[in-house]
């Protein structure tokens, strides 16, 4: 028999939540063909087949969470129906590569394997959104579009997958007027016990659990990671940006026409680039070979989606206008609010901004995201006293914060950064010069 793995969709992944299966016992499958959907911590991605054969058994049950890496999930026999030669322990691709903080890449595999590879992205729902009364749905994505074909609500399914998510079988149980049976070893609906709580005096019963998604615990690890490892200082200064304020109305009036608006991030994006640019220095990685000097500005912008963050990049920023930086980054921000981005959209980077001004934030620190050596955090602009000539002035002040790895950018380099940035943010003709 041929094994087929869980396949790798990044070097970072060491595990995901096997969504659906398109094939069963029986199918002939060839190379090419789409045989299951995986839930990383980002998307959902179709996988094809990159052997041909008859499906012996299927291994892991579709709705299966926290399937590991290169676990056998399938088993093909030969395309002749006799059996294929196992493949040799030794041949097994290693899936912890060494530069786990490197760019995703689909996975590989060697001779001998059925190793799944990524066909592309697909939209994905996200597997916990919001109930009315506050709360969150866990469901698979499969369900999610079964309920919407079917107009179910979720909020009255109860899920008997894995810690109480929702998946298919409860879905066409609802659709039946039914309920769905627990799946064999699930646990049912008694409240889960967190020893950790409890032994900070926290009672059980006290409290909702909600599970981690995929994308909750990646979060986790990677921010964990990087303010534990990376050495990291923050910088702070006051951009006075009323300027700014009055160069974007003219420019949206030139390009209403055109229905395109640039926002004031969108100023922050083009300044961030030209300024990394400016000092190539602020636009680097640190890594234990040497330090990466980029040769672009790719700058990933944060966007809030449901059950977490997403970074989508805008690659050589500093060779884009306004006007292809605003759409860029409506585009990229509206799909990865629906899930709809590919993973060379959102990996990677050089330099991250986060902006939290909408929410009225003054001022903050971000934690870098690494391989990163800087991320900028953008406050709110509001009109503040200033001291002008000697005397006393009102003006749109926003206060900016540069969390920089001291291992690759130290202060002098994180400080000329900042000088640029301010000096195009306040006088904006001169990044578009």
């Amino acid at each position: 028999m041929t094994d087929i793995l869980m396949p790798a969709l990044s070097p970072t992944m060491e595990e995901g939540v096997l969504a659906k299966w398109h094939i069963k016992a029986g199918d002939t499958v060839k190379a090419g063909d789409v045989i299951a959907e995986i839930e990383t911590d980002k998307a959902t991605m179709e996988v094809e087949a990159v052997d041909e054969g008859e499906v012996a058994e299927i291994l892991v049950p579709e709705g299966t969470e926290a399937v590991k890496v290169n676990t056998p999930i399938a088993r093909l026999k030969g395309e002749d129906g006799a059996p294929a030669p196992a493949p040799k322990p030794a041949e097994a691709a290693p899936q912890k590569a060494a530069a786990q903080k490197a760019e995703p890449a689909p996975a590989g595999h060697e001779s001998g394997e059925a190793v799944a590879t990524p066909q592309g992205v697909k939209p994905a729902s996200a597997s916990a959104s919001a109930r009315a009364d506050g709360g969150r749905i866990f469901a698979s994505p499969l369900a999610r579009r079964l309920a919407a074909q079917g107009g179910l609500d979720l909020t009255s399914i109860k899920g008997t997958g894995p810690r109480g998510r929702i998946v298919r079988r409860d879905v066409e149980a609802a659709g039946k007027g039914g309920a769905a049976a627990p799946a064999a070893g699930q646990a049912g609906a008694e409240p889960r016990k967190v020893q950790s709580l409890a032994q900070m005096g926290i009672p059980d019963g006290s409290y909702d659990l909600v599970p981690l998604d995929g994308m909750r615990k990646a979060i986790a690890r990677r921010l964990t990671d990087s303010f534990r490892d990376v050495p990291h200082f923050p910088l702070e200064i006051d951009c006075e940006i009323d300027g700014l304020l009055a160069a974007r109305a003219r420019v949206n009036a030139l390009l209403e026409k055109d229905g395109i608006k640039v926002s004031v991030n969108d100023f922050v994006l083009k300044a961030s680039a030209m300024a990394l640019k400016a000092v190539p220095e602020a636009n680097a990685s640190y890594s234990p070979e040497g330090i990466a000097m980029h040769h672009h500005a790719d700058v990933a912008m944060a966007v809030a989606i449901d059950g977490g963050l997403i970074t989508p990049i805008i690659r050589k920023a500093e060779t884009k206008s306004l006007r292809e930086i605003a759409m860029e980054s409506k585009d990229l921000a509206k799909r990865a609010r629906d899930r709809k981005l590919k993973p060379e959209e959102f990996q990677g980077g050089t330099f991250s901004v986060s902006n939290l001004g909408m929410f009225g934030i003054k001022a903050f620190a971000s934690i870098i995201n690494e391989p990163q050596g800087a991320i900028m955090s953008v406050g709110a602009g509001e009109q503040r006293p200033v001291v002008e000539n000697g005397q006393l002035a009102v003006a749109t002040v926003m206060t900016v914060t540069l969390t920089c790895d001291h291992r690759v950018v130290d202060g002098a380099v994180g400080a000329r950064f900042l000088q640029m940035f301010k000096a195009m943010i306040e006088d904006p003709v001169t990044m578009l010069a």
